[in-house]
């Protein structure tokens, strides 16, 4: 079932992607340098100020370095297609992180994604989500670590997958 929060998650994910493919190559470039600075933040500082500052310097340089790699004016139809994907899997790991980034509610060994105590306007709307229902698998511990770092990185080794 889709919920009101899916339809917010899918029209950032499209518009993600339509700015992707808007740059052409350059959408390519920023996506993919994009994605690579999210990783080295989540690896090297998960959280705090520092991870803050460092995704702020490196999300400036991944704007900057796919200015100066990729000249304008690049409007041939796989340009447009390769800034599409870059996009898309920006986008990807936007809605995958939106989705899971609420609190989890932690009761003795028991763990709840999303937390109980959110406001009822928005703790139904994120339990019954389809995307976040389909996203529960990354919670397994034989879960992609790279993925599970994107996506989840305060909880990138969970001692326990959640209970829905």
């Amino acid at each position: 079932m889709m919920t009101w929060f899916d339809v917010l998650l899918v029209s950032l994910w499209a518009a993600v992607t339509a700015l992707g493919a808007r740059r052409g190559l350059g959408g390519a470039a920023w996506g993919l340098l994009a994605l690579a600075a999210c990783f080295l933040v989540d690896l090297l500082a998960p959280g705090g100020l520092v991870g803050a500052v460092l995704a702020l310097l490196l999300g400036l340089g991944a704007v900057w370095a796919a200015r100066r790699l990729v000249p304008e004016g690049l409007n041939q139809a796989w340009h447009l297609l390769a800034g599409g994907l870059g996009g898309f899997l920006l986008g990807g790991v936007l809605v995958g992180t939106l989705a899971l980034g609420l609190p989890i509610q932690t009761v003795g060994d028991v763990r709840r994604y999303p937390s109980a105590e959110l406001p009822e306007a928005l703790y139904y709307p994120v339990f019954r989500s389809a995307i976040r229902q389909g996203l529960n698998r990354v919670w397994a511990p034989t879960t992609n670590a790279a993925l599970r770092t994107l996506l989840i990185p305060d909880q990138a080794r969970p001692a326990l997958p959640p209970k829905e």
